[in-house]
């Protein structure tokens, strides 16, 4: 495989955060920038710093990776969060075994440097979800986080068809179903830059729970 990779970045509302995020961009990898629907400068200030820009209307997590994965071009694709609660320097920690073959689909294990950095009710929802993963499909996983690569062609073949909150599990289950090898690696969680959209509240967190929930009754695993 090639050793650029692209790294999907979703986006809603993060102008503040992307200089942070985009100067810890590891050499060798092209930053997809995929603006959701911002009402900041989040577009402007990541072409600034030479992002490609992908403008995804459909809100949702699934839709913005979804053309992210669609407009890269790299044998390699990884996809982070692009508010700072990720250091972008570890990403080789999790595409170095997808580029070695070691793995197809690598996930990100979360580890909080603070208390701040993972509020109670998402990181309980989350070992729930992953627990739920666990017997369900066998898998040796504890985290359903965002941070995660895999083959670019590959994870497009999967069709995932989810646009919302459901789309980081139901990309593992179609993966387990497809019998990848997939691995997980420790990764650093931060408190994120600003106010979070998504899992960092509890209508949040409720949304990704009943979208995940509903991927996994259908899962069709043992």
């Amino acid at each position: 495989m090639s050793g650029t990779i692209d790294v999907v970045l979703p986006c809603l509302d993060e102008a503040a955060a992307l200089p942070g995020v985009l100067r810890g961009l590891p050499a060798g990898m092209r930053a997809i920038v995929v603006d959701n629907g911002s009402s900041d400068d989040s577009a402007s200030v990541a072409e600034e710093l030479g992002a490609t820009v992908v403008h995804e209307p459909r809100r949702g997590f699934g839709a913005a990776v979804h053309a992210g994965v669609s407009a890269a071009t790299a044998d390699v694709v990884a996809i982070c969060d692009a508010d700072g609660s990720f250091d972008l320097a570890e990403l080789p920690r999790v595409t170095g075994p997808v580029l070695t073959g070691e793995s197809d689909l690598v996930l990100g294990r979360r580890i909080p440097v603070s208390r701040t950095a993972w509020p109670p009710h998402a990181r309980f929802a989350n070992a729930y979800l992953a627990r739920r993963l666990r017997k369900i499909a066998g898998l040796d996983l504890h985290d359903l986080g965002p941070m995660r690569a895999a083959g670019r062609e590959k994870l497009l073949s999967l069709g995932l068809r989810d646009r919302r909150s459901g789309y980081p599990l139901e990309m593992v289950l179609a993966a387990a179903r497809e019998g990848w090898h997939i691995s997980e690696v420790e990764v650093t969680y931060r408190p994120r830059n600003g106010r979070s959209k998504v899992t960092g509240t509890v209508r949040g967190t409720a949304l990704a729970v009943a979208d995940m929930s509903r991927m996994l009754r259908g899962a069709g695993l043992r």
